[in-house]
């Protein structure tokens, strides 16, 4: 007879393995299924883990997880052909406990993390793909993989299975996924000496820093680029929505060469070498694109459910926060002996009430809104380079003749009307 469990969790990312991890930790039987040979070979993200909702599930995590460094400095880069404008906020207190965030390599830290989850009793079984969920009556019960005899049963299937999320789609919780509502990114880790990377971002052994790129990183499309610091290596990489990459007849290796050997960049990278190259996509959809989060026996969590703030690149934390709301609310229904969806949809007004669903539905119409007005990335970013390169040449013009010639440039192409609708436009996505 097949064997069965409390909780089934397809996927041992952020939000599978928090799922996992509080499950067990509350005494329920968990089986945690990874595709890949272990948790961490197939997952991908820039390398930024936040502390709080990491530290909500394990305390002081810091202490003993592979982490790379905490991160102290938070850099923009607005970037034309030869120059940049930029912009960061360096704390000393985000170098000390209890810390804001980290730099990460997934394939270290999602082992470890999964570890922790083995340790509080979860079943890990990793290299086993979930071909589909077993749906009797409407209620999935289930999941069918590829093992032989790989039937397996449970009171509540949790899907933390990505992006895709194809075994959603299966039971009709959303369609495919249009190209302005998914990002590509490529990105390789480099190795570089810890020194020339203490020397180079001027930090020490234990402070990190992350860099976000805008404009020509992406060759004016939707997107960025960015370079974290770990240890002894950079992650370095670029993304846009696949709407973008279509309009432009991009492909996402040239673009990462692109950003590796902008003028800009290309000293901050000088002498490394590639380690790894990896590829993923990413929600973008954001709000609007949420999927349909509960059904009968059934939670969708992280990646699976689009919850990704990309204006503020937050994914890992969103998603260990709906990793914890689904094992929490999956205790609550074991409780109560029914695992309807409306007894589960606690989970869904759970996400919608938190930071998640807030922080989402404030820039819910940021991505649409950029993508069909193009000039924010593509004329502004250069005008705005152009502006201080102005300003800040000593050429004998009067600085009041330079505000004016900056200003005609700003007006020439769209008039002070076209300039304040767009003006108005990016506040009221952002505010």
């Amino acid at each position: 007879m097949p064997e069965k469990f409390d909780v089934i969790v397809v996927g041992a990312g952020p939000a599978g393995t928090s799922c996992a991890y509080t499950a067990a930790k509350n005494g329920l039987n968990v089986l945690l299924i990874e595709r890949g040979e272990f948790p961490g070979a197939k997952n991908v993200m820039g390398g930024i883990l936040y502390r709080k909702q990491m530290e909500e599930i394990i305390p002081e995590f810091w202490k003993e997880a592979p982490l790379e460094r905490p991160v102290v400095e938070q850099r923009f880069w607005f970037l034309d052909k030869e120059s940049m404008v930029t912009t960061s906020y360096k704390g000393l207190e985000w170098g000390r406990e209890p810390f804001n965030n980290f730099t990460v390599l997934r394939a270290k830290f999602d082992k470890w993390f999964a570890s922790k989850a083995v340790e509080q009793g979860v079943t890990l079984i990793n290299e086993t793909v979930v071909t589909e969920c077993i749906v009797e009556d409407g209620i999935v019960v289930g999941v069918r993989t590829d093992r032989p005899d790989g039937d397996v049963y449970a009171d509540v299937v949790v899907l933390a299975d990505g992006v895709n999320s194809l075994l959603a789609k299966s039971l009709g919780f959303h369609k495919e996924w249009k190209p302005e509502e998914v990002a590509l990114t490529v990105m390789e880790v480099m190795k570089l000496p810890k020194k020339t990377i203490n020397e180079r971002f001027n930090v020490s052994d234990d402070q990190g820093v992350s860099v976000e790129i805008f404009g020509d990183s992406t060759q004016g499309a939707l997107g960025t680029a960015f370079l974290y610091t770990n240890k002894d290596s950079i992650n370095i990489g670029v993304g846009t929505t696949l709407s973008s990459m279509i309009k432009k007849k991009m492909k996402p290796y040239q673009l990462l060469e692109y950003v590796k050997n902008h003028p800009m960049i290309q000293p901050y990278i000088e002498g490394a070498e590639t380690l790894e190259y990896l590829a993923h996509l990413i929600p973008e959809g954001g709000y609007n694109s949420i999927p349909k989060l509960v059904g009968d026996g059934v939670i969708v969590t992280g990646d699976a459910a689009q919850l990704v703030n990309a204006i503020h690149r937050e994914g890992s934390n969103m998603a260990m926060y709906s990793g914890k709301l689904a094992a929490e609310t999956i205790l609550k229904a074991k409780e109560l002996g029914e695992f309807s969806e409306r007894v589960l949809d606690s989970y869904r007004t759970g996400i919608y009430d938190s930071f998640i669903g807030k922080d989402l539905k404030k820039y819910k119409d940021a991505t649409h809104t950029f993508e069909e007005h193009p000039q924010y990335f593509e004329e502004y970013v250069p005008l705005i380079n152009r502006a201080m390169n102005t300003m800040f040449t000593v050429d004998g013009t009067a600085k009041w003749d330079k505000q004016k010639k900056i200003m005609q440039s700003f007006t020439a192409g769209r008039g002070k009307l076209g300039v304040a609708k767009d003006l108005y436009r990016a506040w009221k996505v952002v505010k």
